[in-house]
């Protein structure tokens, strides 16, 4: 909703703004009638330093508008206050615009920060963190970490059939490098089985296809 957009991105000036009346509030006549004035306004700057423009920066990635993205959260100067749910989100967005501008160092520590704060939030974000530092650790070697976290990915839950695709490719691909062929093969299947549109990974799906139906198992 608009309202409660504008709300979010001006809640400190509107919280300082009462602060100053319920002040001036008081000085005029007594502390009880600038008593509500100073509960909004705590409720206002409270709000702006423990639960921070979640939902501004939440709404920037979904339009796919990374740019305004990472400005809200830069804007975020004391991350360290937010409560802990909403801290762990602030490092996983944070963790997935590093994907974005492929800092994949600093993307697998801000991950691995908000992993480690948990907190219901992130539940839904669990699954798919998992699979992004598994492909990361691939992408720098690591097979067996990467096969870890891909395998945790999947016990957590993944929350769409393109994400569940990738993650048994990736299985499917370490399997095969482990000669390990009829787990390759169950793998291939359970991805395929997903029916996932992205064009990135039906060409994986391809790919693989040319060799796997010539392996023995």
């Amino acid at each position: 909703m608009k309202w409660l957009t504008l709300y979010i991105k001006f809640r400190l000036w509107i919280g300082l703004v009462l602060l100053a009346l319920a002040i001036y509030v008081n000085m005029q006549t007594s502390f009880w009638p600038s008593f509500i004035l100073y509960l909004l306004a705590a409720i206002c700057i409270l709000g702006h330093f423990l639960l921070g423009p979640m939902r501004l920066i939440q709404s920037a990635m979904e339009a796919g508008d990374m740019v305004e993205a990472k400005k809200i959260v830069d804007s975020i100067k004391f991350p360290r206050i937010l409560i802990k749910p909403i801290r762990s989100v602030y490092y996983t967005i944070q963790g997935n615009l590093a994907m974005v501008n492929q800092d994949f160092a600093g993307a697998e520590t801000l991950m691995k920060k908000g992993l480690s704060l948990g907190g219901s939030l992130t539940k839904q974000a669990e699954g798919p963190n998992l699979l992004q530092l598994g492909m990361l650790s691939i992408q720098k070697g690591n097979m067996k970490q990467g096969e870890s976290y891909i395998r945790q990915a999947i016990r957590a839950g993944l929350p769409d059939s393109e994400n569940n695709a990738a993650a048994y490719l990736q299985l499917c691909s370490i399997m095969m490098n482990k000669r390990e062929f009829r787990a390759a093969k169950e793998y291939f299947r359970k991805a395929k089985g997903f029916k996932a549109t992205t064009p990135q990974i039906i060409d994986q799906i391809k790919q693989i296809e040319k060799y796997i139906t010539r392996m023995p198992g």
